[in-house]
């Protein structure tokens, strides 16, 4: 589960990690208020306003009308998603540009030029920086350890530096069960080139961090840019947390802090139902039981000459309930062509299976190909079941077989 930045810097705040001052207002007046009563009047000579979205980028990400699509602009220039204001009546300023984010629509590199609506602004005291680094924590499933990670390029894009300039990015693994040690804080202090007072406050900074980490079950912990100031002192500048899903129940409140307006509304419908569901950008809805032969069936119509619209478990139980709902949530995505039902009878036998997919149709219009392959207990019956139904399914008896019914559905080639 992701939340926004202003809450992931309040979890962090409480559990000692720094960060600077910061208030999320939702209209244009409370930005306002907040940056008189809060800064200017405490003698604060520069504010940032930062818009909220689940996506990076938003530095580099530009301000757009939501109708129009026509670039937002002030003083000439365009509107970025953060806006750092030094001049001038830092109040109004502030009221000024909150104005222009709350409801307009950010682009950046991760929200694609669809971009995203602008619903929160964090209104947040400046800052001396004296450098930006990039730093993160999540979980390394190779080696089954946490792994930090930390650059000198901060402020970048990180998949860029890990491309181009691997050997910027430094990587210290850490064992679970021991926790960071003191040696492995001072190596990626000395890793980054720091001395005195950073070197202090960086390892001071990392054991707080990854402390952080490990107490509010994240899967992913990203501080970009993390930044000295020009006494030395580390701060979270950004902050980007990603709780692990399975750890939510030790954390019920949490939940609180979901945003459903920034997820995929299929998405969203899919849990409802219990169904692990992720929507992706192809033309062919996939609907497996098994995480693994989810994955296999999405390279099957790859290699098709197709492209997967979704990831899709239904899981061991796969009764009329849980496919009529799959279908109906991949029939809500307009650019599904075809279907491929691809289940292993094993838990829960084929002709129920069938069964089941003839009881959701008559529930829910599926009005393209539908491609069925099942395999396991009961799978000639289950063959049998949907070629006698009478309904215009393509039955496959292998993954090959599937696979060409995909191609043959598509009218591509593979």
């Amino acid at each position: 589960m992701n939340i926004h930045e202003y809450q992931a810097k309040e979890l962090l705040r409480a559990l000692g990690v720094p960060v600077l001052r910061g208030t999320a207002v939702f209209s244009a007046s409370d930005a306002g208020v907040v940056a008189f009563n809060n800064f200017v009047a405490q003698g604060v000579s520069a504010i940032v306003v930062k818009s909220q979205i689940h996506a990076g980028g938003r530095g580099k990400g530009t301000m757009h009308d939501p109708v129009t699509n026509e670039p937002i602009m002030v003083d000439g220039k365009q509107l970025r998603g953060v806006s750092v204001i030094t001049s001038g009546n830092l109040a109004d300023r502030a009221y000024q540009t909150a104005k222009r984010m709350i409801d307009n629509k950010l682009v950046t590199v991760q929200t694609g030029p669809e971009g995203k609506i602008v619903r929160r602004v964090l209104i947040e005291e400046g800052c001396n920086i004296a450098h930006e680094y990039y730093c993160s924590i999540l979980l390394d499933r190779q080696t089954s350890t946490n792994v930090i990670m930390v650059s000198t390029e901060g402020g970048m894009d990180i998949e860029q530096v890990a491309e181009e300039t691997p050997e910027k990015l430094i990587r210290e693994h850490i064992d679970p069960v021991t926790g960071l040690q003191g040696f492995q804080a001072r190596r990626l202090a000395f890793a980054l080139g720091l001395s005195g007072n950073s070197f202090k406050s960086f390892v001071k900074f990392i054991h707080k961090l990854y402390d952080a980490y490990v107490v509010m079950d994240c899967s992913m912990l990203e501080i970009n840019p993390l930044v000295a100031d020009d006494k030395g002192d580390f701060i979270a500048l950004d902050a980007k947390v990603n709780f692990d899903d399975n750890a939510i129940y030790r954390h019920p409140e949490y939940l609180e802090l979901r945003d459903i307006e920034e997820e995929d509304p299929l998405e969203v419908e899919a849990g409802k139902f219990n169904l692990n569901y992720i929507k992706l950008d192809g033309n062919v809805g996939c609907m497996v039981n098994g995480a693994g032969l989810a994955m296999g069936t999405m390279d099957i119509i790859q290699l098709a000459g197709g492209k997967p619209a979704n990831f899709l478990d239904v899981g061991g139980g796969a009764n009329v309930e849980r496919i009529a709902n799959a279908f109906r949530i991949m029939m809500s995505d307009p650019n599904v062509e075809a279907v491929l039902i691809n289940i292993f009878g094993g838990i829960v036998r084929c002709d129920r299976v069938a069964n089941g997919i003839l009881e959701a149709l008559k529930v829910v219009n599926v009005n393209v190909p539908v491609i069925v392959r099942l395999d396991g207990t009961n799978a000639e019956e289950a063959r049998t079941i949907l070629i006698k139904s009478g309904l215009n399914f393509l039955v496959a008896a292998t993954l090959q077989d599937a696979a060409e019914k995909v191609t043959e559905a598509l009218g591509v080639s593979a």
